[in-house]
């Protein structure tokens, strides 16, 4: 815009042209754009796929969404499952994050592609976590799928939220992602089917308290 000012200064042509179309000019303006839009839709496209192909992950974690929590399971690690509900403000414990903690942490391995697969046993919800790049609706009656990885070294605790209005209680149900070593993850893969085996069986659950207490020790 400045050079656009200096070379054509009132100074500079005190007569200004009076052409008022330039049929080869319009055609260059309008052709040069559309052709580097093409050139580069090619690579652009590739990468939009690879960026959501999970065909090749390495374990699979399913998130259902539930009026108004999340439920999580491991198909590759024995199929449990467990529900993660937010801490209510007056049972937050030191350390802990208001309206961003809940009682079962989503426990992950560090430099592992995970394949998420979404849904929804109610309303529309959507699993957000901007650390992962991830923002994906979970659909009553579908599938969505999008891949994940916590690159190693990385390890820690990674918050996201419900991105949908699911109903009164949407600002309600945070996500809690711990991202441990893989072996880290294994030790607590074994301790998770021990205390979680109820979910396929008909045993008599055990207490919340003691459950809170060996996931929080496992995932430590």
């Amino acid at each position: 815009m400045a050079y656009v000012c200096w070379l054509f200064a009132a100074k500079r042509y005190p007569v200004p042209s009076k052409t008022t179309h330039n049929v080869l000019l319009e055609v260059a303006w309008t052709l040069i754009p559309v052709l580097i839009l093409v050139a580069i839709a090619f690579p652009s496209l590739r990468l939009l796929y690879m960026s959501d192909d999970a065909s090749d992950a390495e374990m699979t974690l399913k998130v259902t969404g539930h009026q108004w929590y999340w439920e999580y399971s491991y198909p590759d690690h024995g199929d449990f499952s467990f529900e993660a509900f937010m801490v209510p403000e007056d049972e937050l414990l030191d350390g802990q994050r208001r309206l961003m903690d809940t009682d079962l942490p989503v426990v992950i391995p560090t430099g592992t592609k995970i394949r998420l697969l979404l849904t929804s046993d109610d309303v529309i919800h959507n699993w957000s976590v901007s650390e992962f790049g991830v923002r994906l609706d979970a659909v009553p009656g579908r599938l969505n799928e999008a891949p994940i990885m916590v690159p190693e070294g990385k390890e820690g605790t990674y918050y996201g939220f419900c991105s949908e209005l699911c109903g009164k209680d949407h600002a309600y149900m945070p996500i809690m992602v711990k991202a441990v070593s893989k072996a880290d993850f294994e030790i607590w893969v074994k301790n998770a089917q021990e205390e979680f085996a109820l979910n396929n069986n008909n045993s008599a659950p055990t207490s919340d308290a003691n459950i809170r207490t060996a996931w929080l020790l496992a995932a430590e």
